[in-house]
């Protein structure tokens, strides 16, 4: 019998463990089971915080600079390259200059907060001259349309009075028109990688997530008011750009106004992360495919990481366990997105804080249960 080939392919475990670091855990407990495995190892990501690592993981470069918070303070970060059927990638990852975890609960405020630090790192990568640029947009701390990005673009985004103005989503309610950078840039095919299906305006739009960026009620009104008049501004001064295109108000509505401006196309982060790291080849090519996510819920079907790789998975007629942090809303959930089975972390009453503690052994021991059994049925098969 030849070797046991198993693809592990997790998304990150937030607040536990990064996806690098899930499927290290998960390579080991495969190898507990059958040192004689053949394991490959395929972080993934969906366009939140850890795309920039995944795309970059193999054969990618790194390039450090220091950029504003979403506040203006400084914070070093940085944006990728990498290589992929004769094409030069440049990535920039927004969390990582204007991401929410960059501030504590009482600085969020996204009447004030701009993505200004993800356009300085959106010129740096432009200026490098990459043949596809792609921009993932999970994990903002902003409302501000993508404002600041086109201001460190060199964008002008000016009130009546023709004066520019200040960073913040709630300035947009003063807009009067946006004039381009007095110096042309060549612009790439620009890829917007979201992790959200959300329009730009209306109840499941930009606003559906800013309470948990710091916006009370008055604060969502004013929001919304913004974003339909960046809405209506840009499109007077671009001639496109779409409110109600299915992923325009990602990252607070960056997706939106990046494609006005720059012609970005927005697309599915998992479907893109999945397509640069081959991930459909890699499937076909193992005899098991074990993914996991920190707590797989009604959201997994809808385009997250799990979905995606148990979907190749159907198709090319291998076997994807799902290992998760929880389970939650019971059998249907996990069966709609699509995995053969779904297991639990969770081997009794247990904190979430010991269960974050303990991430490591516990995601490596479930990963050599799954395989165990996996190989109890393959001998049994080939007796």
């Amino acid at each position: 019998m030849p070797p046991l080939s198993v693809l592990v392919a997790p998304d990150a475990f937030k607040g536990s463990l990064s996806a690098p670091a899930a499927a290290a855990a998960m390579a080991r407990g495969v190898l507990s089971a059958d040192p004689g495995a053949a394991v490959r190892e395929l972080p993934m990501a969906d366009g939140g915080e850890g795309t920039l690592d995944c795309l970059c993981a193999a054969a990618g470069r790194r390039h450090w600079m220091t950029v504003q918070d979403p506040l203006g303070r400084p914070v070093r970060a940085s944006w990728g390259e990498y290589r992929r059927g004769g094409l030069r990638s440049a990535v920039v990852e927004l969390a990582a200059a204007s991401g929410l975890q960059l501030l504590d609960r009482a600085e969020r405020d996204p009447l004030r907060a701009s993505s200004f630090g993800t356009g300085q790192l959106l010129a740096a990568a432009l200026a490098s001259a990459p043949d596809r640029l792609i921009v993932a947009l999970g994990g903002s701390a902003t409302v501000d349309g993508g404002a600041g990005i086109l201001g460190a673009l060199g964008f002008r985004l000016l009130d009546a009075a023709g004066e520019p103005l200040p960073p913040g989503g709630e300035a947009l309610l003063r807009l009067e028109r946006i004039d381009p950078p007095e110096e042309g840039r060549a612009v790439p095919e620009i890829w917007l990688a979201c992790d959200v299906v959300s329009p730009l305006l209306g109840p499941q739009g930009a606003l559906l997530y800013a309470a948990q960026k710091g916006a009370g009620g008055r604060e969502r009104r004013q929001l919304g008011g913004a974003l339909r008049r960046f809405a209506e501004v840009a499109l007077a001064s671009f001639g496109r750009g779409d409110p109600q295109a299915p992923y325009g108000g990602a990252a607070g509505g960056a997706a939106f106004g990046l494609a006005a401006a720059l012609g970005a196309r927005a697309v599915s982060g998992a479907d893109l992360v999945a397509e640069a790291l081959g991930l459909a080849e890699a499937v076909s090519a193992s005899d098991l495919v074990l993914t996991g996510e920190g707590q797989l819920d009604i959201q997994t079907a809808q385009g997250k990481v799990v979905s995606r790789v148990a979907g190749l998975g159907a198709r090319a007629g291998k076997p994807v366990v799902a290992i998760a942090g929880s389970l939650s809303g019971g059998g249907a959930v996990w069966r709609a997105s699509g995995v053969t089975a779904a297991i639990s972390l969770a081997r009794g009453p247990l904190s979430l804080a010991a269960a974050r503690r303990s991430a490591v052994p516990l995601l490596e021991l479930a990963a050599e249960q799954v395989v165990r059994i996996f190989s109890a049925g393959r001998c049994s098969t080939s007796a």
